[in-house]
């Protein structure tokens, strides 16, 4: 579980990052797995989320491998997700994003999802897996410190969203490190300056009664759904014919993540 000062850290920054958390083998198993399905599924490869572009992305990953499966629970990812939230969650999303070698154009900083916290309190965490080592100049998240707090979406605040903010912290680390993010605070990644890709990967988790960026039900082949525990039924709330109503009749937004 996460230490009483990296959930401080969490509550008054928006964001906490816990170095080298991914284990060897994990990682490992993580970079064959993403660069076969990059492989197998070529143009393809996104589409049930959306292609962008200067990037590579993968969506519906539980769906494409048991690795997967453990990466949605583990268990400091989860408790940093009920530290943002504070109720009842679920996965809305498990997706990567690859930025290609010299890609000119940061991401404008936002909020996941668009949202702003309403009188349940925050509704969205999202974490960030480094495939890769983060730099400076490979594509490194820029975060707000404390922009959370605010209710404010930064398009609504400041003139120009695809600027530095004076406040802003560039958010680096090794291949293995994970970044725990209320996605409440203003963020956005930074442009690839380098000659090779830079990939991340995107565990992203909604509060119980909001609607999930990618309907985990309607994603997931059968075959999969049979062999989930019911714990990670749960999380991806397979069973919840509340889940799908406010899924199947909400407009989802794709936001930007990563």
């Amino acid at each position: 579980m996460l230490t009483e000062s990296q959930k401080q850290q969490l509550d008054d920054e928006g964001f906490v990052v816990l170095e080298d958390y991914i284990p060897a083998p994990m990682l490992k198993e993580l970079r064959e797995r993403i660069d076969e399905l990059f492989a197998r599924e070529g143009e393809n490869a996104g589409s049930e989320f959306r292609h962008e572009e200067g990037a590579r992305r993968l969506a519906n990953l539980v769906d494409k491998g048991k690795v997967f499966e453990r990466v949605i629970s583990m268990p400091e990812v989860l408790d940093g997700t009920g530290t943002v939230i504070r109720e009842r969650f679920k996965l809305s999303s498990l997706n990567v994003r690859s930025t290609n070698p010299h890609t000119a154009d940061a991401q404008p900083l936002h909020c996941d999802m668009g949202a702003i916290p309403d009188e349940l309190g925050y509704w969205v965490s999202n974490t960030v897996w480094m495939i890769d080592d983060f730099t400076v100049d490979n594509g490194a998240i820029r975060a707000v410190p404390g922009t959370h707090k605010l209710g404010q979406l930064p398009q609504n605040v400041i003139s120009d969203i695809r600027a530095p903010h004076p406040d802003e912290r560039l958010i680096t680390g090794r291949a293995g490190t994970v970044v725990i993010m209320n996605a409440h605070c203003w963020h956005g990644g930074t442009a690839n300056r380098t000659d090779k890709p830079r990939c991340a990967m995107h565990s992203f988790y909604c509060r119980w009664d909001k609607p999930q960026q990618q309907w985990q039900k309607q994603l997931l082949r059968a075959e999969t759904q049979s062999r989930l525990s019911p714990e990670l039924r749960a999380l991806l709330a397979l069973d919840d014919p509340e889940n799908d109503r406010i899924t199947s009749t909400n407009t989802v937004k794709s936001g930007f993540l990563k």
